[in-house]
This record gives C-alpha cells, structure tokens and sequence, in this order.
C-alpha cells in the first residue's frame, strides 16, 4: 500500500485539476454567450434594447401594410377597387 503523504499528494492534484478544468470551461462558456449576444445585437434581435424608435422608413412601411390590409378586406368582401 502507498504511504499517506504520496495519496494527500496526487488526492490534491486532482483537486486542483477538477478546479482548473471547471474554471476554463466556465470562462469559456462565458466567452460563448458574449459571442451570441454580440451577434443578436449586431442583427439587430437585442434582448435588452427597447422599442425601436419611428424613422420614416418604419412609417412608410406601416402604410403600405394598411393599404395592403384594406385592399385584402376589400377583395374579401367583394368590393372591387
């Protein structure tokens, strides 16, 4: 049987290699999800941001979806535009 000093010995080297192993996954975990949330930002699907503020492109488009609409209602119901 091994003496008690060589067991402490290799029992805390493999404590600290669990530990170290543990802490690098860890960052790089952490590494990955600043990776995607870079990525949602710069495609612009940020998860913390607010509603988006109006600019003109935003309101045009609205309108042409209205007029879409209206026109899709029209022909529901059989009015001819």
């Amino acid at each position: 049987m091994q003496d008690p000093f060589t067991l402490m010995t290799l029992a805390a080297t493999s404590l600290a290699a669990v530990t170290i192993l543990a802490i690098s996954a860890l960052k790089g975990w952490n590494g990955w999800l600043d990776y995607k949330r870079a990525e949602l930002a710069r495609r612009g699907g940020g998860f913390d941001e607010g509603p988006a503020p109006s600019s003109a492109g935003a309101r045009i488009e609205i309108a042409d979806l209205k007029e879409r609409i209206r026109k899709l209602e029209a022909i529901a119901a059989g009015v001819d535009i």
